[in-house]
C-alpha cells in the first residue's frame, strides 16, 4: 500500500554511520532509521548477539519464562526509576500499554467512572487509533473518526494552561488520571521540555494522584546525553515508554512503571512477539554496550559539537535559519518562517550531496544520527549540508 511518500533511494548495506545504495553511492546517515539504529549499521557487538541468539532460540511464547527478557528487564529497572517492565513490539504498542494501565489505575485505584488522559498539542505517540487520538496533531487524525474517547489536549510547556485544564476536566464523573508527554517533542518540531514546567507538573501529579507518563520512544536509550530524557528535566515519571533505539533496529517496545501503579493482572495485556529471546538478546547487547562504552556521555559531547556547527550555520544564513534546539544527538535546525526554504526541500538537496536527514514538520530539519558518530563525521555532515543549502 502507498502509505509512505518515499525518497528515490534504495539502500543496500551499511557500516557504522554510513549506508550505500544499490548503485554503490555512499551516504552519511543522520536519520538512523529515525533515531533507531543506536549503534549504527552492522555493529559487531549487535551482529554477534543476534547471530548467537538466532542459532540458539529465537522465539517462544510468553506462556514460558524467557531468561533474556528477565535480564533485560533487570538492566532497565536498575538503570531507571522503574520497577516493572512490559515488553511489546513498537512505540505505539508501548504507549497503548501505558494508556491501558492508566485507565485501569483510574478505575480501580481512583474509582473514576470516566478517566481522562491529557496530552500536548504538537505531540506524537503512534499510529494506532488510541495513539493517534493521544497525538495532538489533527493531520494524523483526519479521516479516522470516531476517535477514542477519554483524551484532552493542552499546550506544551504551559503550566497555567495545564492547571486550568485539570480543574475544568475534574467535574462530574470524569477526572484526569494521567498526563502523557514527550520530554522533548520529536515529530512536533524537536521542542525540548522546560525544566521548571516539568518539575511543577510532577508536583501537580503528586497532589492530585495523577500518573505522569513520559513517551521516551525517541528520547530514550542515551540519545539526549542521558539514558532517559527525563533526566534532563530533574524529575522521575510513574510510567515511561521505550522502543526505537532499545534494540538498535531490531523491533521491540517496552512500557516501564513504578510498582505503585502496576495494576495489571494476568490476562489484562499481552503480546505474541513482545520480549521474545531474539529481541531481548539484541536489546541487552545494546544496553550493555551503552554502559560499557559510556555512549550517553559520548552522545552529549557529540551533540554539543553538532549544536555548535548548526548554530554557526544559522549565523552564516540568518535570513533562512532561526535557531538550533534539542538535547544530545537529537537536534532540530529551525528554518525561519520568512524563508522560502522548506524542510523537505533541504532534505532532498542533502540527499543529492550524500547526506540523510529528515524533517520534523514543514520548517524544522531533524538530526538523529547513530550515537556512535564521531567528530570528523559530524564535520563531514555539516560540509555536505552546506553544499546542499548553497545549491538552493
Amino acid at each position: 500500500m502507498e502509505t509512505y511518500g518515499r525518497f528515490p533511494l534504495v539502500l543496500d548495506r551499511g557500516e557504522g554511520v554510513w549506508v550505500w545504495d544499490d548503485q554503490g553511492h555512499r551516504y552519511l546517515d543522520c536519520v538512523a532509521g529515525i533515531a533507531t539504529c543506536t549503534l549504527g549499521h552492522a555493529h559487531p557487538h549487535l551482529v554477534a548477539a543476534v547471530t548467537q541468539q538466532m542459532q540458539r532460540l529465537h522465539h517462544v511464547s510468553n506462556l514460558y519464562y524467557i531468561p533474556q527478557q528477565g535480564r533485560l528487564a533487570q538492566w532497565l529497572t536498575q538503570h531507571s526509576c522503574a520497577d516493572k517492565v512490559f515488553f511489546c513490539n513498537s512505540g505505539a504498542e508501548a504507549n497503548e500499554a501505558a494508556i491501558k494501565l492508566a485507565r485501569k489505575y483510574g478505575h480501580h485505584v481512583l474509582k473514576v467512572d470516566q478517566p481522562v488522559i491529557l496530552t500536548a498539542h504538537s505531540s506524537f505517540h503512534g499510529r494506532t487509533l488510541a495513539t493517534i487520538t493521544a497525538t495532538g496533531q489533527p493531520k494524523y487524525q483526519r479521516g479516522f473518526s470516531p476517535l477514542v474517547p477519554g483524551f484532552a489536549y493542552i499546550p506544551y510547556n504551559d503550566f497555567q494552561a495545564l492547571e486550568q485544564a485539570v480543574a475544568d476536566l475534574n467535574q462530574g464523573p470524569q477526572r484526569v488520571v494521567a498526563i502523557l508527554l514527550e520530554p522533548l517533542q520529536g515529530e512536533g518540531g524537536v521542542n525540548p521540555g522546560d525544566r521548571d514546567y516539568f518539575q511543577a507538573l510532577r508536583k501537580l501529579c503528586d497532589q492530585n494522584q495523577m500518573l505522569l507518563i513520559l513517551d521516551e520512544v525517541q528520547t530514550g536509550m542515551g540519545r539526549t546525553g542521558q539514558y532517559w530524557g527525563y533526566e534532563n528535566l530533574g524529575i522521575e515519571p510513574d510510567i515511561f515508554t521505550l522502543a526505537k533505539g532499545l534494540a538498535g533496529g531490531i523491533p521491540i517496545g517496552a512500557m516501564l512503571c513504578r510498582s505503585t501503579c502496576d495494576v495489571f493482572e494476568p490476562g489484562d495485556h499481552a503480546s505474541t512477539f513482545g520480549g521474545n529471546p531474539l529481541a531481548c538478546a539484541s536489546a541487552l547487547a545494546v544496553c550493555e554496550y551503552l554502559e560499557a562504552e559510556h555512549i550517553p556521555y559520548h552522545a552529549e559531547q557529540m551533540g554539543a559539537l553538532l549544536h555548535q556547527e548548526l548554530a554557526a550555520l544559522t549565523s552564516q544564513y540568518p535570513e533562512h535559519f532561526q535557531r538550533v534546539r534539542g538535547w544530545g544527538l537529537m537536534k532540530g535546525l529551525v528554518i525561519s518562517p520568512e524563508s522560502r526554504l522548506t524542510a523537505i526541500e533541504v532534505v532532498k538537496a542533502a540527499l543529492q550531496e550524500g547526506l540523510l536527514i529528515v524533517p520534523a514538520g514543514p520548517k524544522v530539519l531533524r538530526f538523529v544520527p547513530p550515537l556512535i558518530i564521531q567528530a570528523h563525521e559530524i564535520h563531514e555532515a555539516i560540509a555536505r549540508l552546506k553544499r546542499a543549502i548553497a545549491s538552493l
